[in-house]
């Protein structure tokens, strides 16, 4: 601070706070402008880092109709009650878009005796009744929850025979290379040799009835991103 000169009149203390004010204020304004744009700088990194996070859920299954599914060959599914209902048939459901890093979450439940169905990953069109070496976590009542794809496990079951007409809850996430299952909250298996690259979520059928809810999907970042908690 410089020194105050020498004044010809003494100063009253408002005087003396006024000039005090002023070369305090001349002293920090240089600063100001660092400040800010520091400031301003965190704002946009901040949304940066949200970006890169995960996107919203999207409902795959509405409650109401098949919108966004596509039946493919011989299958029956409707909506009753609000679930979605895998009635009969041989073949496969499958969204009308493909996904590739995501979070998948749904409920089922088996409404029969020696159930078996499945749920599709990142799955081709190719492929009679179901999708030619499709990636797929098993329904099967005494394979529940092993990966197979084709017709070869992968990842064999640890899950429990479920009772018929109970929920269940799978959670599955796929990022990259990677698989996750967790059953009703606990994690199963994790699998990091996954080799599709992109494709549709579908539901086998199998003339097996079943029946669905609460299906949503969280398109991920790229593998190495993080995700949204």
């Amino acid at each position: 601070m410089h020194p105050v000169g020498k004044l010809d009149t003494p100063l009253t203390p408002m005087a003396f706070h006024r000039i005090y004010a002023r070369r305090m204020k001349t002293l920090r304004l240089p600063w100001l402008p660092a400040i800010l744009a520091a400031a301003l700088a965190f704002v946009p990194l901040a949304r940066g880092a949200e970006g890169a996070e995960a996107g919203p859920w999207q409902t795959l299954f509405n409650g109401r109709d098949l919108s966004g599914w596509v039946p493919v060959h011989d299958v029956t599914f409707v909506v009753t009650n609000g679930n979605l209902r895998l009635v009969k048939g041989m073949g496969w459901l499958r969204t009308e878009m493909q996904f590739t890093n995501f979070l998948l979450e749904v409920d089922w439940r088996a409404l029969e005796p020696g159930y078996d169905s499945g749920l599709f990953l990142r799955a081709g069109e190719g492929g009679k009744p179901w999708p030619k070496d499709g990636w797929q976590v098993n329904l099967k009542d005494n394979a529940l929850g092993g990966l197979v794809k084709g017709f070869k496990t992968v990842v064999p079951a640890e899950t429990p025979r479920m009772p018929v007409d109970q929920w269940v809850k799978f959670r599955l996430e796929v990022r990259g290379r990677k698989i996750t299952l967790d059953v009703d909250g606990e994690r199963a298996w994790e699998f990091s040799e996954f080799d599709a690259d992109r494709g549709y979520v579908g539901i086998q059928a199998e003339n097996k009835v079943f029946e669905f809810r609460n299906f949503r999907l969280q398109p991920l970042p790229a593998e190495g991103q993080p995700a949204a908690k």
